[in-house]
Order: structure tokens, then C-alpha cells, then sequence
């Protein structure tokens, strides 16, 4: 878990560092942040698209777990109710609840930070989470400067997700394929993607209510390896 414990403490490092330069850095500048961490998003997103899509075995599996997801999501109204959770704890007008959703999205959904936890359940190396959390660092800081010290509070999410990833491996090696991780970063792709629209004010899709699409490989895979 140490891996895991780094990479929170960076964010919390970052969101601390931002946090002090939000207060110095001008409104016009603190657009331009802004604009940058959408294109940054939108840019993750799509890499993680491009990188792992040819390798589906599934083509049409992100699909089906998109649609799936956005209409749980919506049901559930997981937007709404984040946000009204956060403005109750924030007195703040600097968007933090979508800073908390890009920067948990960001954080949480990516190669790094899926095969990271598993990597180091399975062979003890710690590499891709000590990548992931220099590049965390940055983010970070950028958002902190953005949406102010509220950001920190992305840190316990990061480690309570990879926490799980880390035990599922520990105890459940024979049910993490390389097809599943394939299929999770093809959808959370999608979902950074998405995120990153949204700061920039192309189109609000509220990725929040995509995120039960990350549950539709999982249960597609459980139930492929019980039939057989």
C-alpha cells in the first residue's frame, strides 16, 4: 500500500501548494488554469481512448456500459446529489463540486491508477503509482489554484479506490483480467473525456451520473467467468 499512500499524500501536497497560490493568482489567470485543466482532461481522455481500444476484445461493451450507466446515474440523480453535499460544506462560488468530480476522474480513472494498485498487490512493484503520483502532484495544484483547498478532499476518495483495487487483487488474482482493465480504462477514457467538456463549457454531460458505467465490465466479467 505504500504506493497508494504516496500518491494521497501528494494530492493533499498539491491541493495545499494550489490552494496558497489561489489566492494570489488574478481571475484572468485563474480562467486560463481553468481552461488549461479542461484541454488536459480532454487530452488524458482521449489517449486513454486511443491507447486501449484496439486492444478490445469487447468493441461494443463500452457502449452498452455508457448507456447502462448514464441511465442508472440518472436515476440515482448522483450529480445533483453531489453537488448539493458539497455547496452544503462550501461557502465558496468557485465551482469546487465540479472541481471534485474532474479531479476525483482524474485521479482515480486512468491506466496508472488501476494497474498501479494491482501491480503492486501482485508483484510488489510500485512504479506506475509513484508515475501517477508526480502526475497527481501537478493536477493538483492546478485545481487547488483553481477551486481552492477544498480539492483535498479528492485525497481520501484516491485512497479508499485504490485501496479496494489493492485488496481485490491481493485476494482475487484470478478474476483481474487484462481484458477487464482494457474495458475499465476504454470507459473511464470516456468519462475524463467528458469531464473535460464540461470545464470547458462545451457541454455539460454530468460525469458523475456516468460513473456506474465502471460497474458494467465488472458485472460483465463476473458473469462470463461464472457461466464459463
Amino acid at each position: 500500500m505504500i504506493g497508494t499512500i504516496v500518491n494521497t499524500a501528494t494530492i493533499l501536497a498539491g491541493a495545499i501548494v494550489g490552494s496558497i497560490l489561489h489566492k494570489g493568482i488574478g481571475e484572468k489567470y485563474q480562467k486560463a488554469l481553468f481552461g488549461a485543466c479542461g484541454l488536459a482532461a480532454c487530452g488524458i481522455g482521449i489517449n486513454a481512448i486511443v491507447n486501449n481500444m484496439p486492444d478490445s476484445n469487447y468493441p461494443v461493451l463500452f457502449i452498452v456500459s455508457l448507456a447502462i450507466g448514464i441511465l442508472i446515474g440518472t436515476a440515482l440523480d448522483l450529480e445533483g446529489k453531489f453537488e448539493r453535499l458539497v455547496n452544503k460544506r462550501s461557502k465558496s462560488e468557485n465551482n469546487l463540486g465540479k472541481g471534485l468530480s474532474t479531479g476525483i476522474l482524474l485521479y482515480c480513472i486512468g491506466t496508472l491508477s488501476i494497474m498501479g494498485p494491482v501491480m503492486s498487490a501482485l508483484y510488489g512493484d510500485h512504479t506506475f503509482l509513484f508515475t501517477n503520483a508526480t502526475l497527481d502532484l501537478i493536477t493538483s495544484m492546478v485545481l487547488a489554484s483553481t477551486y481552492g483547498m477544498g480539492m483535498a478532499l479528492a485525497a481520501p476518495v484516491l485512497f479508499a479506490w485504490q485501496g479496494c483495487i489493492y485488496l481485490i487483487a491481493k485476494h482475487a488474482s484470478g478474476f483481474i483480467s487484462d481484458d477487464l482493465v482494457c474495458e475499465l480504462c476504454i470507459v473511464g477514457g470516456f468519462l475524463i473525456f467528458a469531464s473535460g467538456l464540461n470545464i470547458l463549457n462545451i457541454k455539460n454531460l454530468k460525469t458523475l451520473n456516468l460513473l456506474p458505467a465502471l460497474a458494467i465490465p465488472i458485472i460483465f466479467f463476473a458473469i462470463k467467468s461464472a457461466i464459463g
